[in-house]
């Protein structure tokens, strides 16, 4: 019988590596664990209890409906962070501006936490999955003092860990550093995220695409016949297949495992598209370059923008390098294909 790995035990084995670590990253990223089993909780309940279905009658900062799940993914993680030990503060899709964690212990940490707390609520309520993304930075204003926003408003390739949660079948965590890539599922018989995959990389190719066919209209020629080409690929005698969830965690995570590649390009009425690069893009980025994929908006690795503003857009081309190798060929002279080795 294989002996499973906790989730702290994994972190506390990864800090033992390192005695001069002071193990702040562990305990935050077991802290956000902790928010995650909260939130596994009420989307448990969706079909139970009415209460925490639809939607709250407010439209927030990106001028979306916000769920009543939405604000309570939000209020979890707020909590678990902001009564840890490990995190300076917070930004989240789900508000306007940061949230200063402005207390001596807060500001002699040494991260800032950026997450989308409930990635694609609105599939809630026709039972389909859901999850929680997030990244970790290491902040750039002095230790001792309250974070500021430009703790946060700083290029993907300065993430320290990413992660996300997809509330499915199971509840699985997905979490990454330089070291790797590697995913937890919740075992609810004992309440703990333990390991599953370890090191985990992402196929060079698979036979699946994932973009929303309803906007074909509105992209450009481009990707249109990049579409076109994907819809007569043949690959050993198979064409490839088009899967589309409508939740960002569920597309990648499917990918990341099976290989593919997933699109959500600009229109010509939204050319930065719908994605926000903080909260969505950059860490899910992160993770699959980490596992050995490629993630670019078209004309430069995501990774490398250098964000003007807390909730900006941009477009998303993300999964196996080698169908982002054919997705160059269509867009060349544009695109720049990124080499994550050459960040650091």
């Amino acid at each position: 019988m294989r002996k499973l790995m906790t989730l702290e035990e994994f972190t506390i084995q990864e800090l033992r590596a390192f005695p001069k670590a002071t193990g702040q990253l562990s305990g935050l990223v077991r802290d956000i664990g902790l928010a995650a089993k909260r939130i596994n909780v009420e989307v448990n309940k969706a079909g139970l209890m009415d209460a925490i279905l639809g939607a709250t009658g407010y439209i927030n900062v990106q001028g979306e409906e916000v769920q009543k799940l939405d604000v309570f993914a939000d209020n979890q993680l707020v909590s678990v962070l902001r009564n840890g030990l490990f995190c300076a503060g917070i930004a989240s899709e789900e508000n306007d501006d940061i949230l200063v964690f402005d207390d001596e212990v807060s500001n002699n940490a040494k991260y800032v936490v950026l997450m989308d707390p409930l990635d694609g609520s609105s599939n809630i309520d026709v039972n389909m999955p859901v999850g929680t993304i997030f990244s970790v930075y290491r902040r750039v204003t002095p230790l001792g003092t309250p974070c500021t926003k430009e703790d946060f408003l700083q290029p993907g390739t300065r993430i320290v860990a990413a992660g996300y949660i997809i509330y499915g079948p199971s509840t699985i965590m997905v979490y990454a550093t330089r070291r790797g890539v590697n995913a937890f599922t919740l075992d609810p018989s004992i309440g703990e995220f333990c390991l599953c995959y370890s090191n985990m990389k992402c196929p060079e190719r698979g036979d699946i695409y994932s973009l929303n066919y309803g906007n074909y209209g509105g992209y450009n020629d481009q990707i249109k016949k990049y579409i076109d080409f994907c819809e007569r690929k043949k690959q050993n005698g198979k064409c490839y297949t088009q899967r589309y969830v409508g939740s960002l965690v569920a597309d990648i995570h499917r990918n990341l495992i099976k290989g593919g590649i997933f699109l959500y390009p600009g229109t010509a009425e939204k050319p930065k598209g719908k994605l926000r690069l903080l909260y969505e893009c950059n860490p899910m980025a992160f993770i699959i370059e980490m596992a050995g994929g490629h993630a670019t908006n078209g004309k430069q690795s995501i990774l490398s923008i250098i964000p003007d503003t807390l909730h900006e857009r941009s477009p998303l081309f993300i999964g196996s390098s080698g169908m982002m190798q054919e997705l160059h060929q269509y867009i060349k002279g544009t695109a720049i294909l990124y080499n994550m080795s050459n960040a650091y």
